[in-house]
């Protein structure tokens, strides 16, 4: 079964449907700087137009890359703050456009 909205994996195979902040907490905080470095997180579809990363940095840290190719963004920080990592991505995933669900548009009425 595909995932409802997005999907997270990381390098060492481990892979969850719709992840909760809590659950990108505890992929993130399983990375390491030898065989498990990253994780992605992007739509359930054969070409989605946004993905986020969280790779180790290997002088301690977190490198986070955001992209959503159906606007002009592109991000790239570090931080070190897992909590604080999971809890913004999930805010800005909680953003995007997912095929089915209303578009989240704001406008004067």
């Amino acid at each position: 079964m595909r995932a409802a909205y997005y999907r997270a994996e990381s390098e060492s195979g481990d892979h969850i449907e719709d992840p909760s902040e809590d659950a990108l907490f505890m992929l993130i905080d399983d990375l390491n700087a030898v065989d498990n470095t990253f994780v992605v997180i992007q739509p359930d579809e054969d070409d989605p137009v946004w993905f986020t990363s969280v790779a180790v940095l290997d002088e301690g840290g977190y490198e986070v890359v955001r992209r959503d190719t159906s606007r002009p963004e592109h991000d790239v920080a570090a931080a070190t703050s897992i909590d604080q990592i999971a809890r913004d991505l999930t805010i800005w995933m909680a953003a995007r456009d997912f095929p089915g669900r209303p578009s989240q548009h704001t406008g004067d009425f």
